[in-house]
């Protein structure tokens, strides 16, 4: 009687079958969840040494910069203010309400410039921008980096203003309890005029962007309500709605807000204010990152 042969096939297979372990799949998951630590590590320690490098040539040039940055803003206050107020054309009581346009109107302006400029000509003739293309962090990062660099020199204009307008002007005061919230104003104003600095940087061709500033620049630091209250044009409906397009009339009247004593010109409410800054830096942020992958890929 003869027995059938048992398979060794089966069993050896099953012998060399290794034992499942427990934590082998949980391996997978933390090394995945240690690597995007490491990569987002990097993208904003990429990001800080752009935006430090940045910050850095500033300090080296802090001279031209601040010449650049002064003598419109300076000539604003020192004519309206002073001149004008001298030969009895304007009350003083409209010291009080211009100097705190005119600080509004730095934070913007010099934010938009200090974007747009150095933007349409890295992109055009130094090409410098493709070097920052190349690190290690998305694009949309890059172009935020030049929003904020862009508003730290605007609030740096603004903020070196404030003494020179209370040593120039005779009737204006500023409460020193209120500059938290004063520079809270101004760093808004500055994002928002980074934001329309990047859209303008980027849709416009370099050899335009003098045209583009003479055609922009003027319209909207005259519809930004810098030398008068926004409520005081009431009678002028079509220019008020006009001003009301404008992100800066916002940035002006937060101003005015938290400086003008109780009883003096009636301003957009505060909440209003930065709702509509918020509003504006969402729009033309989103357009001007839009146009600045445009330009990158190309």
């Amino acid at each position: 009687m003869t027995t059938a042969p048992t398979s060794t096939s089966d069993s050896t297979a099953e012998l060399a079958l290794p034992a499942e372990d427990p934590d082998a799949t949980t391996v997978a998951p933390q090394q995945s969840r240690s690597g995007r630590h490491r990569r987002r590590a990097t993208r904003w320690r990429t990001f800080y040494f752009i935006l430090w490098r940045d910050v850095f040539v500033t300090g080296r040039e802090i001279a031209p910069f601040l010449g650049q940055v002064l003598v419109e803003p300076f000539f604003i206050l020192f004519v309206f203010g002073k001149v004008l107020s001298n030969l009895g054309y304007t009350n003083p009581n409209f010291q009080q309400v211009l100097l705190p346009g005119v600080v509004a109107l730095n934070s913007f302006l010099v934010s938009l410039q200090n974007t747009a400029l150095p933007l349409a000509i890295d992109f055009s003739y130094t090409k410098e921008i493709e070097d920052r293309l190349l690190a290690p962090i998305p694009v949309m990062l890059v172009a935020i980096e030049k929003i904020i660099f862009g508003a730290m020199r605007g609030v740096i204009g603004s903020l070196v203003m404030i003494p020179i307008g209370l040593g120039l002007l005779d009737h204006v005061s500023w409460p020193l309890d209120t500059m938290p919230a004063t520079l809270g104003i101004i760093s808004l104003g500055g994002i928002v005029g980074g934001a329309v600095g990047l859209m303008l940087g980027t849709l416009a061709p370099a050899r335009h962007i003098s045209i583009v500033f003479a055609m922009t620049l003027t319209p909207i630091m005259f519809t930004g309500a810098t030398q008068f209250p926004w409520a005081s044009l009431s009678h002028i409906r079509w220019f008020q709605i006009l001003c009301t397009l404008n992100p800066l009339t916002y940035v002006s009247e937060a101003m005015r807000g938290l400086l003008l004593p109780k009883g003096g010109p009636h301003s957009i409410p505060l909440p209003i204010c930065i709702g509509a800054i918020a509003a504006a830096t969402l729009i033309y942020g989103f357009i001007g990152i839009r146009g600045f992958h445009k330009r990158a890929q190309d």
